[in-house]
Formats: C-alpha cells, structure tokens, sequence
C-alpha cells in the first residue's frame, strides 16, 4: 500500500513531481530531474496519504546523498532537504519513505521506494587544428564538453573503420586517440555515449547517444613511430641469442600477440638482421612485453633499427647490442714509462692499467685489494679503458686478479718487490782506519801502514726508506791488486752479492732470501796468491763495487777504490862509480887534484815526494865505504885508498835513464892513512 499521494523534487531551477516527471526506465517508472553539478542540492516535498502528526514520515538515510535538514512536518506535508554525491557516477539513485503502522495490535513498518533519474544536458565540440594523419601513426586530439565527466570513455579501440578511435579522459579533460588505417580523404565518425541519459521525444524516451561527430581528415602513407624501449644496452651472448632477453615496448597499435617481427638495420627491404622481436602480451600501462632475441652487434649512433613484418617497416627503435665484455689485453704504465705488456707492479707505487678488448664502456672492473685513484686523463670507451690504481705499501699477494662484475677476466697483476739501485751509500769498507762509507772515497786512498785486510760491510737499513722503496741490491765485486810497476799480480770477481733491506723496510717479511748477505766479506779471503798484508810498498788493490745491470732496467752505481801503500823513505844498497873527485884531507890546506874512478858502496836512504805516487826526490843520504881511485891501475898507485863515508847525493829524477850521474858530498875517515877526509864530486850510476 503507498505512502505518497505525490513527490515533488525541487532544485534551483526546477520542480519535478512525480505525479507528471516520471518515465520508465526498463519497465519502472522513475522520477527524473535535471542537474547541473555533481553535489546538486534539492528540496524533498512529500505529500502522504494520510497525514497522521502522531505517526510521521521518515525519509531513510543514503550513501548517495546527505541530509542537510531532517524531514519536518508542514501544513499537511513533510519537506526535508537533500545534497547528492557524485550524480553522474551514482547507479540506482532512490528515496525510500517509511512509516509506522499498527495493524491488530501489531507494530508494523511500511515503506515506499522511488527511483530518481538524473539527466543532464551534456554536449561536445571537436575542432582540429591539423586535420594531417598517418597510417599506422597515433594522434590524440582534445575535445570540450560542458560536461566531461559525463562522457563515457573507453580503453578500447574501434575496429575496422577507415580510422579507428578511442576515448579517454585525463584530469577532467577528453582526449580523442585516433589511428588511421587507409590513405586519402577519410572522414572520422564519432559516436559517444553518457553515463547519465538526456530525454528526447518532449521527454517520452531517455538516451544515452549524443549525436554524431564528422570530420573529415587527410591521411598520407605511413611515417614511422619511434617506439622506446626499457633497456638501451642488451648483450650479444649465447643466452641472448637462443632464450632472448625480456624487454618491454610501446605498443604499436598494429602488434599482433605472440607474433614475431624482423628488426633489420634499414629501411628498405633485405637489411641485415639484426634481432627478432616476439610479442608476448599487453601491460596496463599502454605497453607491450616481448622477448628480443639478438644476432648482430649495432650502436645507437650507426643509425635506427626498423621493426618490419614481411619486409615492411612498421616501427623504429634503438638500442645497443653490445657483444660480450671481452679483455683482449691489458698494459701497465709506471710513472715516467711508456706502456707495456709486463704486468708486475710494485708496491707502494700508482700505476695506470689499461685494458683492450670489446664492449668495455658498460663494464664494471674491479681490482682486488686496490683502490682506484681518480684522474682527469682517464680513458673510457668500449675499445680500451684506462684506470690509476694505488698498490699499497703493505699488499701482502703476490697477484692482483682484475674482475668485471664479480667474475674474473683471466688477467692478473704481479706483484714484484721494487728493484731498483741504491746509491752505494749503504756500502763501507775498513782497511785500517775504520768503516768508511765507500762513495765518499774519491780518487786513490793513500795508506802509510800494511793493511792487515779490507772489510767490506753492508747496511741494510739504508737502503729502503719509508716513502722509498728499492728493494734487494746486486752487487758485482771487479778485484785487481798490482806491483809498484803496475804490473797485475792478481784479479778476481765476484758476481751476485745480495743485499736485502733490513727490518726498518715495511717490505722486510718479503725479501726474506738465503742469498741475502749476511756478515762481512773480507778481501784476504778472496785473494790466492798474495795477501793484502804481503803486498809490497806502492802495490795497488783496486776495487769496483757495481751494481750487477742483468737485474735492473734502469742504469746501477759504479764506484771504485784504489788503496796504494805508500812509503815515505826507501832504503837500498847502492854501488856506484865517483869519478873526478876533489878530496880534501885534515891538516892540508886544499883540496887534492881531481881523482879517478873510485867504487863506492852505499846503504842510502830514498824519500818519496809526499803529493806524489812512487816518486822519489832527487836527494838520497847514505853511509858506506869508497874505494878512492880503485881503477887508477898505474904503477905509482899511491892515491888508493878506502875509506868509510857519509855521503849525500843528488840524482835526477827521469825514470827512464839507465845512465845517470850524481853528485856527491860528504866526509869520512880513510882506513890506510887514519886521516879523515872530505870528498865533493860527481858520479856514474848505472840502473839494471
């Protein structure tokens, strides 16, 4: 049994009864009313059959719209006030009425449903600038509404029209897409639809159809779509080539799903293959996912990949397809050097490493243990890429092994102790007179005593410092000794004497050798025939500490030491040949006539020049007997006699003359007439 005699629904506009606004709606009738904005407020009139203030009418409450003011009673009818929510968007709009009744002492609820039926004039207008379209190409254009909410949109294309199309709508503004499918003057046919119906028909019937859209557009032959893809970078493998990569693809409108497409290198027909596209299914962000399966390299910059089907290009795109990172060959630079294949580095020391090979710009190198310096001269391309790494000083392997990306690439760095000669500061020899640093001996070291030996000893500790490393030192011993003459009494050498830094070297622990040297090396025991203490005055020992070159790229320190055993005063027996001698006798008052040969036999004294090596000065001093005129043959004879002399004596100094002729002066007392004499003359002097 109703409730209402009448509804009237009244809006800003507009009153809508029930008993003359209703329409059916698939066989209900409905009350309809127009609106103009999706929060429309409107004023309820309920009119009950019985009005009964004791008994009132309810309206029941909705989610579809909010009660702004209760349902009061007033003269006879009740009246409330209403805002809707959303109209467009709402299904099944109704008002429900209930009220109380009492029915054989019963309390019962009776109530009373009416349908609304929002309708609104909705209209759109679309007006393209460029009317231009190509085959196969998308174009999206923007139509006006005074209502584009009300416009039902779809994710849906049209099929098999000259030019299909689809709706969409994107923060309150619709967007025609259009694809067109057939060349020359084609005309567009758009048919929308409403979510909320309008009346046609002075409102007998409800529609949802707005009229027909025609435009005429021009379609020329295709112009290819650029079609991005999620990876620019996919690597030319075996596992590439067969199971293929999965990427995703714009969607091309035209994809036919799980169908393969060519991706060729040009436009024209017969292009080299260079990948095979397969589409797999469509995503909901308007793309497409596929597997690549690739078979030729290519670069971005030699140009675009064109998407065919049946040697017809349907899309472009570009990607590389790099091969596998592959190091063909890698160099180590030092300091100062030029590049080079010979992989040892040494410690403490920056290096720059570059590796060759292909498709090395997207790979990721790492070196075990070492850091990578940053340099503004760094290379990097896919052919070669140069990094400068830091060795530390206490790197304790002896191969740094290079990575990309975690795997091995089959090159190492060797890691070799730094071998490089030490000034010979690090080398002192005692030969009497205590340690001396050996290259502080410049030019022949003259020594006035025998030399009992000499020692060579070393000192690890001043070979490696903390900021230079120079590693193990090999060192060549060339031994020569030679009479005063310069003649050679002995020569010896003695190769691959090892000193290693000792412990104050960080790099101690690792040159651990049995051929370090340890102890001193003493010159007797090298020598065989004659040792240093047996040698005669002004022999040489020449010595010449180098570093051996065979160990070292780089030229070693030579330094020599020449000890000569130096005399101050020479004693010898001299015999010589005084001829033309004055003599004067004690007691007379002059000095006799000259004399004949006599024989003198002398133990001088020589003195050697004190600046000067083996070189005697022209005077000697010595004592002996003369034989005065022991050659005088004649029969009166009566001027021969001996006597024992001291005598001093002038000689010249050319070393060269065999015959020479001193001078003489001196005294001494004759031995047959016990008179003491003095005696002034020269000499003949022969030298054997």
């Amino acid at each position: 049994m109703p409730l209402l005699r009448d509804l009237v629904l009244r809006t800003d506009t507009s009153n809508y009864a029930l008993s003359r606004n209703t329409i059916a709606v698939q066989g209900e009738p409905n009350l309809y009313f127009y609106y103009r904005q999706e929060d429309e407020t409107a004023e309820v009139l309920a009119y009950p059959i019985a009005f009964d203030p004791r008994n009132p009418l309810r309206l029941t409450r909705s989610a579809d719209f909010v009660m702004v003011d209760s349902m009061t009673a007033v003269d006879g009818h009740y009246r409330a006030k209403i805002r809707f929510k959303e109209l467009t968007a709402a299904r099944f709009l109704k008002l429900t009425f209930a009220q109380n009744a009492d029915s054989a002492g019963r309390l019962l609820t009776r109530t009373q449903v009416v349908n609304l039926l929002p309708v609104t004039r909705t209209t759109i207008a679309f007006k393209p600038t460029d009317t231009e379209l190509y085959v196969g190409e998308e174009k999206v254009f923007e139509i006006s509404s005074n209502n584009p909410k009300n416009v039902r949109v779809s994710s849906d294309w049209t099929k098999g029209q000259d030019i299909d199309y689809r709706l969409t709508q994107e923060n309150g503004v619709l967007h025609l897409h259009v694809l067109p499918n057939a060349l020359g003057n084609r005309v567009l046919t758009l048919r929308p639809q409403t979510e909320r119906p309008f009346l046609i028909e002075n409102g007998r019937r409800v529609s949802y159809a707005l009229a027909p859209v025609r435009q005429e557009f021009t379609v020329k032959a295709s112009r290819l779509r650029f079609l991005s893809v999620d990876k620019k970078e996919v690597t030319l493998d075996d596992a590439a080539r067969r199971r293929g990569v999965e990427i995703i693809l714009d969607n091309g409108r035209t994809f036919d799903l799980k169908h393969t497409y060519r991706v060729e290198d040009q436009e024209e027909a017969g292009g080299a293959l260079m990948a095979e596209l397969f589409t797999r299914q469509y995503l909901t962000n308007d793309r497409v996912l596929c597997w690549l399966r690739v078979y030729n390299t290519h670069r971005q910059t030699e140009g675009y990949l064109y998407i065919k089907e049946n040697d017809l290009p349907k899309y472009i795109t570009n990607f590389n397809i790099s091969p596998k990172t592959t190091v063909s060959a890698v160099s180590v630079r030092h300091r100062g050097g030029d590049w080079s294949t010979n992989l040892a580095v040494n410690p403490g020391e920056t290096v720059d490493v570059r590796l060759e090979g292909e498709s090395l710009q997207r790979a990721r190198f790492h070196f075990e243990d070492l850091a990578v310096v940053p340099s503004d001269s760094s290379v990097r391309s896919d052919a070669a890429v140069v990094y400068r790494v830091q060795i530390p000083v206490t790197i304790d392997k002896k191969r740094i092994t290079i990575f990309n990306a975690g795997q091995p690439t089959g090159y190492n760095l060797s890691v070799k102790e730094f071998q490089r000669p030490h000034p010979l500061d690090f080398v002192a020899v005692n030969f009497g007179e205590g340690a001396r640093t050996i290259n502080r001996l410049n030019g022949p070291v003259l020594y006035n005593r025998v030399i009992s030996d000499v020692v060579f000893s070393f000192n690890s500790n001043g070979i490696d410092t903390e900021n230079q490393l120079y590693g193990k030192q090999y060192l060549t011993f060339d031994i020569r000794t030679q009479n005063s003459k310069g003649e050679l009494i002995e020569m010896r050498t003695v190769d691959n004497i090892v000193v290693c830094p000792g412990d104050n070297s960080v790099r101690a622990a690792f040159y651990q050798d049995k051929q370090c040297q340890v102890g001193n090396i003493s010159l007797n025991n090298l020598l065989n025939s004659r040792k240093t203490y047996d040698l005669d005055d002004w022999s040489t020992i020449i010595i010449t500490v180098k570093h051996n070159q065979g160990q070292y790229q780089e030229p070693g320190f030579t330094q020599k030491l020449e000890l000569v055993l130096r005399r101050r005063v020479k004693f010898d027996i001299d015999v010589s040949f005084p001829g033309g001698l004055l003599t004067k006798y004690k007691g007379e008052p002059s000095y006799t006539s000259f004399g004949g040969i006599s024989l003198a036999m002398l133990g001088q004294l020589s003195f050697y020049h004190p600046e000067k090596i083996n070189r005697l000065r022209p005077y000697k001093v010595g004592a002996g007997f003369v034989a005065l005129n022991a050659f005088d043959l004649s029969k009166t004879g009566g001027n021969r006699d001996l006597g024992i002399v001291v005598l001093g004596s002038i000689y010249p100094t050319r070393r060269d003359a065999k015959l020479t002729f001193p001078l003489y002066l001196g005294g001494g007392y004759l031995l047959s007439t016990g008179r003491p004499f003095f005696l002034l003359g020269p000499g003949i002097g022969v030298r054997l």
